[in-house]
């Protein structure tokens, strides 16, 4: 469903392409509502060169699923899908996320993402000493007197014999950090490690938490991405018998006896999305992975084809082969991932400041002069036990600011007041302080939000666009309900349709086997033997594995017949093969039991048959919308649309 959902959305957020000012006309009626020329054109070549079905890219072929759509939301309409809370808390959602690509300033943005990639090349170690200090405090000097005689202490008897006596995990704070990068710590504290050379200790400066003083042991350039194969052997067995360990170690030694990575990971690597491949793995880079141990053993590998010892990671055992390595990417190519970080790292604020400034050049602004000195008088020791309360009589008509055509009271900025005392619970300050920071948020909040309700008015793209998106989501719960719910749901209706079509759904032809596989031939011929004698597994392992050689592995299991595992040129038939080659080995393959092609039971097939009947359950639906609202085609602008089209 999802990405039915975001198929949906790529073909249809179209409105942001700007066409020659000409004479709209109506394209099509849809139960008498209109849908113009302009939106169709936008649409079509919007998502021209992003589809691949030729039909969707001839004029009449698009028109029909572009009908097909409106029908839809009119569908939505009629239902009243837009009036559910649901659907407007996300739609909501979606515009907020979208609104803050129009309101962050570009300049600022460009100088923290060029920041923000540089530092991400290094990685720093560090320490730091911290003392706690309250966000509200006016008198901030004692801390930072504080701080700087923990720091003298620091540089005269070392971190550690101060940590020893001065850390008391209330009050102050004295940490090794390790290593750290780009985006692991909060703004300030990462550009003051960042800009303290190694080896020295900053001065002090000041964060939410209090202040600090960082000192930075080492920096060193961070990792790149590399490229890497394994061999993966589940710590969960459908073989009881198998050691996972025994058998990793088994498979290192045919490696350091010669035989080649790539064809042992075809042959016994339990990551059947890699073993295909060789074990190749997609690249990835330092904090991609899942499994830290993985990554470190993976990054140890000092070149190109190196090995590692078979080791243990939370998912099973191991031997990675480094196949290639190259360094941190280019800016431009890391530019688009960075930005995202920044706009959701506490940079953002200073995003928003420089917005906020822009925004004040832009609206006209004017304030209440008397209004801090009014609220500052109403607060007492209440507000830090979140037990506050705006008077009686409170003056709630007031005026605290207007921007624009809009006025901003007293009464809003009191709730503000009374929301935010949850963040100072059990703190202390200056009542000053406290008004002279929220008015800041109050304020920020407001005209950010004053921008954002007269975006649609201010900006066509974002209007346009906002559109689609409202629709998409409109139709997405449509679908849900009419198509998606009812095929996975309605299972007297699904098993109607699998007995109905069930021919379709067919197992291919498997086997049952136990295949002996080795580097050498005469140890496959040596084992083939004892096989065709019936001699156990451990009883074949015991007389070929001598000398601390592996020459003999054993894998069971149920295959399609066509398996990479298995030889293309197999002769299917029960019991003890021949000798084959294959994948740069030598396998005897003793056939338990034949499985013929046969007719899937609906739980094996349930994903495809829901698939299908979904799909046949929409297109009667359609048929359906079709008779329920009266569709009309301009055909003269259509030939004009075409005309169009064709010139373009």
């Amino acid at each position: 469903m999802k990405l039915r959902f975001k198929c949906l959305l790529l073909v249809l957020i179209a409105l942001n392409v700007s066409f020659a000012q000409e004479k709209d006309e109506v394209l099509l009626e849809v139960d008498g509502e209109p849908v113009m020329t302009s939106e169709f054109l936008r649409v079509y070549n919007k998502n021209l060169d992003l589809v691949k079905d030729e039909s969707q890219k001839d004029v009449d072929g698009y028109l029909k699923l572009f009908t097909e759509y409106q029908l839809k939301l009119k569908e939505a309409k009629r239902l009243k899908l837009d009036e559910d809370t649901k659907y407007q808390r996300e739609f909501l959602r979606y515009k907020k996320q979208l609104t803050k690509n129009y309101l962050s300033e570009n300049k600022v943005t460009d100088a923290l993402v060029q920041e923000a990639y540089e530092r991400n090349n290094y990685d720093v170690n560090a320490a730091h000493v911290l003392v706690r200090l309250d966000g509200n405090a006016k008198d901030t000097l004692k801390a930072y007197n504080q701080v700087l005689k923990l720091r003298e202490r620091v540089l005269e008897e070392g971190f550690d014999a101060v940590k020893s006596s001065a850390h008391n995990g209330q009050s102050v704070f004295l940490e090794d950090l390790g290593y750290f990068s780009a985006f692991k710590m909060v703004y300030d504290f990462e550009t003051a490690a960042f800009n303290t050379p190694k080896g020295e200790i900053s001065m002090p400066f000041r964060t939410q938490f209090g202040y600090h003083v960082v000192m930075v042991k080492d920096k060193r350039k961070s990792r790149g991405t590399i490229t890497a194969a394994h061999i993966m052997i589940a710590l969960q067995q459908n073989d009881t018998l198998l050691n996972p360990e025994e058998r990793i170690n088994d498979i290192y030694k045919k490696l350091q006896q010669g035989e080649k990575f790539e064809s042992l990971a075809k042959q016994f690597s339990d990551d059947k999305s890699s073993a295909r491949n060789g074990g190749k793995l997609s690249a990835f880079k330092s904090g991609q992975l899942s499994s830290t141990i993985f990554e470190d053993q993976a990054f140890a590998l000092q070149n190109d084809n190196d090995i590692s010892k078979p080791f243990k990671s939370e998912y099973g055992w191991h031997i990675v082969k480094r196949i290639a390595y190259e360094p941190i990417k280019s800016f431009e190519e890391l530019k688009p991932e960075i930005e995202s970080k920044v706009k959701r790292d506490s940079r953002s604020q200073l995003i928003n400041e420089a917005m906020v400034d822009a925004l004040k050049e832009r609206y006209q602004i004017s304030y209440n002069p008397e209004a801090k000195k009014y609220f500052t008088s109403l607060l007492n020791e209440n507000y830090f036990a979140r037990s506050w309360r705006l008077p009686e009589d409170f003056e709630i008509d007031k005026t605290v600011f207007t921007i624009g055509d809009q006025s901003f009271s007293y009464e809003a900025f009191g709730r503000h007041l009374m929301s935010a005392q949850r963040n100072y619970v059990n703190k202390k300050g200056d009542f000053s302080v406290v008004i002279d920071k929220e008015f800041d948020k109050f304020f920020e909040t407001s005209i950010l939000k004053y921008r954002e309700d007269n975006l649609e008015f201010e900006n066509k793209d974002f209007a346009d666009i906002l559109k689609e998106y409202r629709d998409g989501l409109l139709l997405f719960d449509l679908m849900e309900k009419e198509i998606w719910n009812k095929a996975s749901k309605d299972s007297v209706g699904l098993e109607a349709y699998y007995q109905k079509h069930k021919s379709k759904y067919q197992w291919s032809d498997r086997v049952d086997v136990v295949i002996a596989t080795a580097a050498n031939e005469d140890y496959a011929k040596k084992a083939l033997k004892m096989m065709k004698k019936g001699k156990s597994e451990q009883d074949i392992k015991k007389a070929l594995d001598k000398d601390g050689k592996k020459n003999i592995i054993f894998t069971k299991g149920t295959y399609d017949t066509n398996d990479p595992k298995l030889p293309s040129n197999l002769k299917i038939e029960q019991g003890v093969s021949e000798i084959y080659s294959h994948n740069d080995a030598f396998h005897v393959i003793d056939i338990k039991a034949v499985l013929p092609a046969g007719i899937k039971t609906l739980e094996e097939a349930k994903g495809n048959v829901i698939n299908d009947y979904q799909n046949e359950i929409e297109a009667n639906w359609i048929d359906s919308l079709y008779k329920r609202f009266k569709v009309d085609v301009n055909k003269k602008a259509l030939k004009k649309v075409k005309a169009k089209i064709n010139n373009q």
